[in-house]
């Protein structure tokens, strides 16, 4: 991993550990997702609503360690506000960002680039993904909403 890489993930990663984003229940939200890692623990929610085929009053709570818990705020942070077609390439374009060595459109955004620092740790892959699978999941089956 270089140095400016190294340097990037940690800033981010302890940045949105420590101040997450809408790190809040939201108990009167539409739409509630899980997102569960049995292996290490992490247990995400995510509470969102779609209005006028927007992702709105998205938050996350839950534990988890800083990378799944930054992911999930970066998601939160990103995914706000974006029309649900473009909340799911994004979805789509980091699972593919993480999953390739290649140089990738997202890359250009540090807060996301951040995240590729994670291919070093094969382990930690799945902190780095795991809200971000299940939006997407999500997010498919609701493209035309």
């Amino acid at each position: 991993m270089n140095e400016r890489l190294k340097k990037l993930y940690q800033s981010v990663i302890l940045k949105h550990h420590k101040e997450p984003v809408h790190f809040e229940k939201n108990e009167n939200a539409t739409y509630v997702l899980e997102a569960y890692n049995p292996l290490c623990g992490d247990k995400y929610q995510l509470f969102f609503e779609v209005e006028s085929g927007k992702v709105t009053a998205i938050s996350f709570y839950g534990f988890g360690c800083a990378i799944s818990k930054a992911s999930a705020s970066v998601l939160v942070k990103k995914l706000e506000g974006l029309p649900v077609e473009e909340a799911l390439a994004l979805c789509k374009g980091f699972l593919e960002m993480l999953q390739s060595e290649e140089e990738h459109p997202l890359a250009k955004d540090e807060e996301l680039d951040a995240f590729t620092a994670a291919r070093a740790f094969p382990g930690r892959m799945k902190c780095a993904t795991l809200s971000w699978e299940e939006m997407e999941k999500f997010l498919a089956g609701v493209e035309g909403m």
